[in-house]
Formats: structure tokens, C-alpha cells, sequence
């Protein structure tokens, strides 16, 4: 089992939620998050500081707003996730955003009490 979070454009959204549901993927939590990666994209003045912390920080990189998604899938649907997901939000452009695969050693569905992959269909 496979818990897999993905950050992607906010304007990949639509896409990532139609191609996830036409893979067999239709399950997944989406959120509103704001990050950045190690590019340097656009910098904002810093506002409301003092002289003295003027002098260490003049300007700061910016957050971008980005979508997180969570999903939890058995082994064998890894790849097929993750394939998913590069092909919808792959542009080629700093920013197409990151996924991370991590071990989950249990689901448990709090109705019925059941666990395992069961509880991921």
C-alpha cells in the first residue's frame, strides 16, 4: 500500500481529477497549498520591517499557490498512479510540480471496522 501525495499546478486540477477517475483512481482528498521550489521565480519586497532587519532581508521568494493531492493505493496501482499523474501535469516548465511516494502500512474503514486493501475499492 502506497500513499502518495502529489503537488501540481492549480490549473491541472480539472484534468488530474478526470484522468485519476478514467485510470480507476477515483478516490482522493485535494487541497489549497502554498510552496515553493528551489527556482528562484518571483520575489516580493519585504514590507513592514525595521531598519535592522532591512539590512539582512531586502527581498524574499514568493509562494505560489498549488494543489496537494492525497491518494492511497495498493502496490500493484503505483505506477499507474504516478504515471497518471506526470502524464496530465508534465509541461516541461519549472513548477510542474512534485510527487512522493511513501510506505502505508494500513487502511482501516472506520464504518465497518475492515482493513487492508479491501478498503481502498
Amino acid at each position: 500500500m502506497k500513499l502518495i501525495l502529489a503537488m501540481i499546478r492549480i490549473d491541472k486540477m480539472a484534468a488530474t481529477k478526470l484522468a485519476l477517475s478514467d485510470a480507476g483512481l477515483p478516490s482522493f482528498t485535494a487541497m489549497p497549498v502554498l510552496g515553493r521550489g528551489k527556482g528562484k521565480g518571483g520575489f516580493e519586497k519585504a514590507t513592514g520591517l525595521d531598519e535592522d532587519q532591512l539590512e539582512l532581508i531586502i527581498e524574499m521568494p514568493r509562494l505560489k499557490s498549488k494543489r496537494m493531492i492525497t491518494l492511497v493505493v495498493t502496490d500493484e496501482h503505483k505506477e499507474l498512479a504516478v504515471d497518471t499523474l506526470i502524464k496530465v501535469n508534465q509541461t516541461g516548465k519549472s513548477g510542474d510540480g512534485k510527487i512522493f511516494v511513501i510506505p502505508a502500512h494500513d487502511s482501516i474503514r472506520v464504518r465497518t471496522g475492515e482493513s487492508g486493501d479491501i478498503t481502498l475499492d
